[in-house]
C-alpha cells in the first residue's frame, strides 16, 4: 500500500477535474456529466481548493482551465484518438496534484494506473452490458490503485466487487432551476433520442391521454437520428406533439416550469437520470418507470410517481396532480443540494489519499 502526503493549507487540496472532451463546462445544451462537472468544479474551487479543470477551451469555470481542444469537438465523439489526448494532456502533469478525478469515462479511467498520483474515477455510464463489464474488470486488474465512484448503488449492482470507494449522486445549483408552482397543461419528454430513454413510449402516453406533448433533446448521432425518423418523426404534428430540438438551459427551465408533469419511462438500467431531479426542483412532478437509478432518486408520492410499466403512466397522472410543487422542490433541497455533492467529493479524494 502506498502512503501519499500533500500540500494543504487549512487541510486544502490540489484536485484536477478531467471532464469529458466533447461539449464545453458547462454545456449550452445537452451535457448532463458537465452540468454536474462544473457544479463540482465550482463548489471545489468556492471551498478553498486549487482546482484545475481539464476540458473544452470554451469552458467557463471558476477554476484554471486546461485544454487540449479550443472548442469542444462534438463532432468527433466517440473517436478514441481525442478522448487518449484529452486525458493525457492531465496525467502529463499528475505530478502537479494531490488527487485526480476523471469523469471523462473509461479510456482515462486506465490511463489512471500510469501515474502515481491518485486517481479516483467517476462512473457516469451502466455497468450491465458486456463492454462495460469487461473494460471494469479488466482497468481493476492493470490499474488497481484507480477508486472508483458510483453516482447511485444500483449502478453497482452488476459488479459489487469493483473498487469502490463512495458513492456519490448528482447535485444540480438549486438557483438556476427556480420553481413556479401552477398546473401546466402539456406533457414534457427532455432526453437523448434512443429506445432506452423512450420517446416512443412518451408519445404513447400522451396519445392515450390525448394531452399535447412537449419533446426536446439530443438527436446527433447516426443511431439517434435514425430511432427519431421511425418512431418520433411520424407522429409530430398530431395531437399537440411537437419537438423543440436540444434546447438551450433557459429553454429547459421553462419547459419544465411549465409542464403537467415530466415523463420518464425508460427501459434501461438509468445510472441516475438528472432531468427528475431538474423537473422536481421546477415543482413538476416525474412519473418514471421503476428502472435503474428511479427508486433513488424519486420518493415515490412526494417527488413524483414510479410505476412499473409505461403502460401505467396514463393512469399514474392524477396521482402526480395531486402532488403539492413545493414539497417537489423541497425534497430536491434536501437530496441533490451542491453542497452535498461537493462535501461527499472531498471525502472520497482524502480517502483515496490514505489508501
Amino acid at each position: 500500500m502506498r502512503w501519499f502526503t500533500w500540500s494543504r493549507v487549512n487541510d486544502k487540496l490540489r484536485i484536477a477535474v478531467l471532464s469529458p472532451a466533447w461539449f464545453a463546462v458547462p454545456p449550452t445544451g445537452y451535457g448532463g456529466i458537465e452540468l454536474v462537472v462544473s457544479l463540482l468544479t465550482d463548489g471545489l474551487v468556492d471551498a478553498g481548493h486549487e482546482v484545475t479543470l481539464f476540458a473544452s477551451g470554451d469552458s467557463l469555470t471558476k477554476a484554471t482551465l486546461a485544454y487540449v481542444f479550443e472548442k469542444a469537438p462534438s463532432e468527433l465523439i466517440g473517436r478514441s484518438v481525442p478522448e487518449v489526448r484529452h486525458a493525457l494532456a492531465c496525467y502529463e502533469r499528475a505530478d502537479e496534484f494531490d488527487v485526480i478525478n476523471d469523469h471523462s469515462g473509461i479510456p482515462a479511467a486506465a490511463l489512471g494506473g500510469l501515474v502515481d498520483t491518485p486517481v479516483v474515477h467517476t462512473v457516469h455510464g451502466p455497468l450491465d452490458t458486456y463492454e462495460a463489464q469487461n473494460a471494469y474488470s479488466a482497468i481493476a486488474e492493470v490499474a488497481p490503485g484507480v477508486g472508483l465512484i458510483s453516482i447511485s448503488e444500483n449502478q453497482r449492482r452488476p459488479m459489487p466487487d469493483l473498487p469502490w470507494i463512495a458513492n456519490v449522486p448528482n447535485a444540480i445549483d438549486l438557483s438556476l432551476y427556480p420553481c413556479k408552482p401552477h398546473p401546466g397543461e402539456y406533457l414534457l419528454f427532455l432526453g437523448r433520442f434512443s429506445p432506452d430513454k423512450g420517446a416512443h413510449r412518451a408519445i404513447a402516453v400522451a396519445m392515450e391521454l390525448g394531452l399535447p406533448l412537449k419533446l426536446a433533446g439530443k438527436n446527433r448521432e447516426q443511431k439517434e437520428r435514425q430511432y427519431f425518423a421511425e418512431f418520433v418523426e411520424p407522429h409530430l404534428g398530431h395531437g399537440g406533439i411537437e419537438y423543440l430540438g436540444e434546447v438551450s438551459h433557459g429553454e429547459k427551465v421553462e419547459l419544465l416550469q411549465d409542464a403537467r408533469a415530466t415523463l420518464f419511462p425508460i427501459e434501461w438500467e438509468e445510472p441516475f437520470g438528472l432531468v427528475m431531479v431538474e423537473s422536481m426542483a421546477c415543482g413538476t412532478p416525474v412519473i418514471a418507470t421503476r428502472h435503474g437509478a428511479v427508486p433513488e432518486v424519486i420518493e415515490h408520492g412526494r417527488g413524483g410517481i414510479v410505476v412499473d410499466n409505461y403502460r401505467q403512466m396514463a393512469e399514474a397522472l392524477e396521482q402526480a396532480d395531486e402532488l403539492d410543487p413545493m414539497e417537489c422542490r423541497r425534497y430536491v433541497e434536501e437530496r441533490f443540494a451542491p453542497e452535498r455533492m461537493v462535501g461527499d467529493y472531498e471525502a472520497a479524494y482524502r480517502l483515496a489519499l490514505r489508501d
